[in-house]
């Protein structure tokens, strides 16, 4: 049997073992920290002077002190020091500074930004996979510029907010 869980490296109890509040205390710190992850910002460089139990934060890779060689782990303060979690490709983090969620992509946080395929909104596909781009009007007898110039608008809007090139 090993001796912690293979994706949050929980440490098990394990038969005959002496001091077995240790263990399943630490396992329940890491997972306070991990599980629906909130941090206060990040990544840092270096711990705040004053934590309060329970706040976390991303470790900035060269961070130094308590937080050397934790790059890109969240860090939390509990009452018995820093404890750190080693990120999951696919977790998600919610940055309290910014008010976003982060996405841990394999090697790096992302920022912000959510992979997704489409976005629905009560059942209705309201985003979708990026389209081709709209050609502008050209040609024609009849120019209409105030047709052209409100289908301008639209095109110039939708590539504004990424949804056709």
């Amino acid at each position: 049997m090993s001796e912690a869980s293979a994706r949050l490296a929980l440490p098990f109890i394990v038969p005959g073992q002496a001091q077995k509040e240790l263990y399943h205390n630490e396992a329940l710190a890491r997972i306070d920290a991990a599980l629906h992850a909130a941090v206060e910002d990040g990544p840092a460089v270096d711990p705040p002077a004053e934590p309060e139990e329970g706040q976390c934060w991303i470790v900035a890779p060269g961070a130094g002190g308590a937080w050397s060689g934790q790059a890109n782990s969240i860090a939390c303060w509990t009452s018995g020091g820093w404890r750190f979690c080693e990120p999951l490709p696919g977790m998600l983090v919610w940055e309290k500074a910014s008010g976003l969620w982060l996405h841990w992509r394999g090697s790096s946080w992302s920022g912000g930004e959510l992979p997704a395929a489409r976005f629905t909104i009560a059942g209705v596909q309201v985003v979708g996979p990026r389209q081709p781009a709209v050609p502008s009007p050209s040609g024609g007898t009849t120019i209409d510029q105030e047709a052209r110039a409100a289908i301008a608008a639209v095109t110039a809007a939708l590539k504004t907010h990424g949804l056709i090139d």
